[in-house]
């Protein structure tokens, strides 16, 4: 249950959805993707450059580039949206029909920018048959940094207008966190025409985002954003949620 529930993500913005467990960031991500519509008072927009909130039957709207979710096509909605989630999914076939799975019309300079993009063109190079090669059932022949990093290349290689990156880190060992990090880093640096969205449990994971949201339901009567700022303007508030968070190691560096 949400309480006045209100963020705006900009375009090419990255913003980390953060908050004690059971405060509805999944769920903030799951009302995006229009899982299920909106019944509560909440107001967010993605991918716009200035707020546009409005009230509708619900008592709340979800605005995404301009458009009242409730209004919008489901197929074409989430054809806008690269989803990476904690255990990716692939299938045992090549490198490159991993990554075009989600573009079917990709061509092969598309999955090769995507790859670059998500640090995964060197390693793929590495390998003995490079992009042909067969990455076995569930991705058995790869590391797990490995699985992410070609999880997110097949988000990017559709150009989404929003990559959601949910647990993206959880399920990593250290190694492959790192790696997948300096990925995360890079698509979290401004310039890049796709705005990010990141729900994490690790302070390495969203310290490096544009914006931090925090989600709190503190009294029991609905999740709200209590902050908004960035890790560093954050962790100046000397009561505040998300400091109390980090040193509390809820969020572990």
């Amino acid at each position: 249950v949400y309480r006045g529930l209100s963020f705006t993500i900009k375009a090419g913005e990255s913003v980390a959805l953060v908050g004690p467990s059971g405060c509805g960031k999944s769920t903030a991500i799951q009302l995006l993707e229009r899982f299920y519509d909106l019944q509560s008072s909440v107001a967010a927009n993605a991918c716009d450059a200035k707020d546009s909130r409005r009230k509708t039957k619900g008592g709340g709207s979800i605005t995404f580039a301009g458009t009242e979710l409730r209004d919008a096509n489901v197929s074409s909605l989430r054809e806008q949206m690269g989803f990476v989630g904690q255990e990716p999914v692939l299938f045992n076939m090549s490198v490159e029909d991993n990554i075009r799975f989600s573009c079917p019309d990709a061509s092969q300079t598309d999955i090769i920018e995507a790859a670059k993009q998500a640090q995964a063109d060197s390693f793929i190079r590495s390998f003995p048959q490079g992009y042909k090669t067969i990455v076995g059932s569930g991705g058995s022949q790869l590391s797990g940094g490995q699985k992410q990093r070609i999880a997110i290349a097949r988000a990017l290689v559709r150009k989404p207008r929003l990559l959601i990156l949910d647990e993206a880190t959880s399920a990593l060992d250290p190694e492959s966190e790192r790696q997948v990090q300096k990925t995360l880093d890079e698509l979290m640096e401004k310039g890049h025409k796709h705005s990010t969205i990141i729900v994490a449990h690790r302070l390495s994971t969203v310290r490096n985002a544009n914006k931090i949201v925090v989600l709190s339901n503190e009294d029991g009567r609905g999740s709200r954003v209590v902050e908004v700022g960035t890790h560093e303007e954050l962790m100046k508030l000397k009561n505040g949620v998300y400091r109390q968070l980090v040193n509390m190691s809820r969020y572990s560096a």
